[in-house]
């Protein structure tokens, strides 16, 4: 499964109190440690509040300076803003990338699918139209539908996409980890060559043991067909259930992974 670190968010408070200092050190750490802990993206979302956008692309493009300095992973330059994700795309030099986020809205699958285009970026798709998040599979799936074809007049190909199959936090409505297990089950036989992704935490949110509540359910979207998630690289026990999935779902031949895991002592029980 591919890991995507989620700490560097300035919807995080300490994060975006660091941001907002220009407290490199506290940034640097946090990338490196996600880095050290497996993460193999490095997600960067510095935020907007009450910047005008100069100033949010002036921000982006010094933390994307920051993070790419000090680690190798390649980013997911995070944004709801096309002009900042250009930006940020701009002052990025890898050559591997991945773009949060896109949804069915035509001039938001028009501007940023074209930046996806531009520069051979993995893209992440929420499964969802103007009006917020569908409740059920069918208007996922329908979402999704619109996502593929407008992208692909725009030059993204399916493998490209990564489809996020939206997560509602468990303590609104119970009926909702089904929802989106199944969305992944049918985006997978859909789009074989497309991905999926989910924001994991989101399904703990109101609820006490988070941990518990997101290990499990990440065990059981694997199982489902997820392809990559969001999460906490620094949850030592998330990560170790991580590398299990793999072996478990025949995406670690031999169990080489685990066992090289094992062997450096990152596995927790």
């Amino acid at each position: 499964m591919l890991i995507i670190g989620e700490k560097i968010n300035a919807s995080i408070k300490s994060v975006g109190q660091a941001i907002s200092d220009k407290n490199e050190e506290f940034l640097i750490n946090l990338a490196q440690d996600q880095a050290e802990a497996g993460a193999d993206l490095i997600d960067v979302n510095a935020g907007v509040g009450q910047d005008a956008r100069e100033s949010a692309t002036t921000i982006i493009e010094w933390l994307i300076d920051l993070v790419q300095d000090v680690v190798e992973q390649p980013l997911c330059i995070d944004s709801d803003d096309p002009a900042v994700l250009k930006a940020a795309l701009g002052r990025y030099r890898g050559e591997t990338v991945m773009i949060n986020s896109v949804d069915a809205e035509p001039d938001r699958l028009q501007s940023v699918g074209r930046l996806a285009a531009e520069r051979q970026a993995s893209l992440v798709a929420l499964v969802m139209k103007e009006g917020g998040i569908p409740r059920t599979v069918d208007e996922r799936l329908q979402a999704a539908e619109i996502i593929v074809e407008h992208l692909a007049r725009v030059g993204v190909r399916e493998d490209q996409i990564y489809f996020d199959p939206l997560v509602l936090p468990i303590s609104v409505d119970t009926t909702q980890a089904l929802v989106t297990l199944r969305t992944i089950e049918e985006i997978k036989s859909l789009y074989p060559s497309a991905k999926t992704v989910m924001g994991l935490s989101n399904i703990s949110y109101g609820l006490p043991n988070r941990g518990i509540v997101n290990r499990s359910f990440m065990l059981m979207a694997a199982s489902a067909g997820l392809d990559a998630a969001i999460l906490n690289p620094l949850d030592k026990k998330l990560m170790s259930l991580v590398r299990v999935a793999d072996m478990l779902t025949n995406k670690d031949p031999l169990c080489k992974g685990f066992i090289r895991a094992h062997r450096k002592g990152l596995l927790e029980d």
